[in-house]
């Protein structure tokens, strides 16, 4: 009797404790959701505000328009100005998948600090946003179990920070009137798309993946040079799950790895279209793989489950794990060592490893606000690195240093890709431009924004993509680039 008495007990504090987390995050629900709509309601008069200020300097600037057509005009795109130049620059090629096919055109962009773009159509943009709207709603869905865990955590732990500090501090509350647990996951609620281009260990062929779970792989000679409409993959495989990253193999030429949205890890032979070995050890969705540069058997990957896996091909297990404690978003070998790992995590921090004492990293880069989401090595001692804080950073890895901090472009939801080649850095924009760094030059020397009428459809609306992914040629000046639409485009920077 007493045992049965002790087990009720038990199982009343537990569900009363499980009734009291359940009405914590009703009221944090609650709290949210009256913070929304009132943020809502503030954009929408703000909005009408605007409508009747550029209805008013419309009927001022009617009686003047006939002076200024006969002059070049300039090209207004919400509210900002700028001239277009004919001057030598960004040759562009593009390509985009539209049922599984692609249609490409050769246009030129300058290399200048100005920028340009077309006008908008506002009843297509109506359209477009209904459309995105019914499609980022089925995204939410799909993934509600995880938003809501991560939600929930975030909500929580904003609570226990307040509760440490003994009083409410207003410094907790961010942007746009949210609080910073509410301002934190509302950032990642567009992060399920994520795109990959990479070269093959020649430059001779490229390979593309992303949410369609196919990999694609393009002969880079016929896609620039063959006057085609269509340009067809070479090469087409399918996955199981949606793919994250794909990274070739520096000696076996037709040897490519993926990770996907499972966790799997998976090593492809392009050339019979078959996977060589598959590595299920992940928890969670694995966002980063790579190659290592001086060892044709090794490789290195990322996940969410805060794991850092080495993997070897010529065995069926990890050979080494490293727990992290926050989840993976990027990873990244040394280029001229398989002993040194880049780690960019959600934590903020680039963690560097030597892998022959994983027990502590050699070092932590410190200075991003928000997670890093990608790592690049220009060199053995340099290391870039992108967050979703909207900058680019240049580490030094055997000083231990900060470099150089690079601003001019818009990242704060999404992973935006991130390439380097020598000198250079370039990166995606959540304007649907690539943006390109010197190293040595805190703002972009260049950049090209998508979005050609002739190309893309105009019912859609253009301002609505972001930049997915960027790979560099390496050694010449082409770039590839590909937006969350599915039109990749050819750049090349020249003088």
């Amino acid at each position: 009797m007493q045992i049965l008495l002790d087990f009720l007990h038990c199982l009343r504090k537990q569900k009363v404790n499980e009734l009291n987390e359940v009405q914590s995050d009703l009221q944090y629900i609650k709290e949210d959701l009256n913070s929304v709509e009132r943020h809502r309601i503030e954009l929408y008069q703000a909005r009408e505000r605007c409508s009747v200020k550029l209805k008013i300097l419309s009927s001022d600037h009617l009686g003047i328009r006939s002076r200024t057509s006969s002059r070049p005009m300039d090209r207004i795109i919400s509210g900002h100005v700028s001239n277009s130049y004919n001057i030598r620059g960004i040759t562009s090629m593009n390509f985009q998948y539209t049922k599984d096919e692609a249609k490409a055109q050769v246009n030129n962009i300058p290399r200048t600090q100005s920028k340009e773009a077309a006008p908008s159509e506002p009843t297509s943009q109506h359209m477009s946003q209904s459309g995105l709207a019914v499609m980022r709603k089925k995204r939410v869905h799909a993934q509600f179990n995880e938003l809501q865990e991560f939600y929930l955590q975030k909500r929580r732990q904003l609570v226990n920070q307040i509760e440490k500090q003994g009083n409410k501090d207003n410094t907790i509350i961010r942007r746009e009137g949210y609080s910073s647990g509410l301002a934190d996951f509302q950032s990642v609620l567009s992060t399920f798309t994520r795109f990959s281009i990479e070269f093959d260990r020649d430059d001779e062929l490229f390979a593309t993946a992303g949410v369609s779970r196919r990999i694609k792989v393009f002969d880079f000679s016929s896609v620039v040079n063959e006057p085609t409409d269509v340009h067809c993959p070479v090469v087409e495989m399918t996955t199981r799950s949606k793919l994250s990253c794909l990274s070739w193999n520096k000696f076996m030429k037709n040897h490519i790895a993926s990770s996907d949205y499972e966790g799997i890890v998976t090593v492809w032979d392009a050339g019979t279209q078959q996977s060589i070995m598959e590595y299920e050890e992940h928890e969670k969705r694995a966002w980063s793989v790579d190659f290592s540069s001086t060892e044709p058997s090794m490789l290195v990957s990322g996940s969410d489950d805060c794991k850092v896996k080495i993997w070897c091909t010529k065995q069926e297990g990890s050979v080494l794990n490293i727990d992290m404690k926050t989840n993976i978003c990027c990873v990244k070998y040394n280029p001229e060592s398989s002993k040194f790992v880049a780690i960019g995590s959600a934590d903020h921090h680039i963690h560097y490893y030597d892998l022959r004492n994983p027990c502590h990293p050699v070092s932590v880069f410190s200075g991003h606000n928000k997670a890093v989401s990608y790592v690049k090595f220009l060199s053995s001692n340099e290391l870039a690195s992108a967050s979703t804080d909207s900058t680019l950073r240049l580490w030094d890895v055997k000083d231990n240093l900060l470099v150089r901090t690079f601003r001019g472009h818009t990242n704060e939801k999404n992973f935006v890709g991130l390439t380097v080649n020598n000198d250079f850095l370039a990166c995606g924009s959540e304007t649907n431009e690539v943006s390109v760094y010197h190293k040595a030059i805190t703002k972009p020397v260049t950049w090209h924004k998508f979005g050609s009428p002739d190309v893309e459809d105009v019912e859609e609306d253009a301002g609505s993509y972001f930049i997915s992914a960027v790979c560099w040629k390496v050694g010449s000046p082409t770039v590839l680039a590909a937006n969350s639409r599915g039109t990749i485009k050819v750049l090349a920077l020249t003088a």
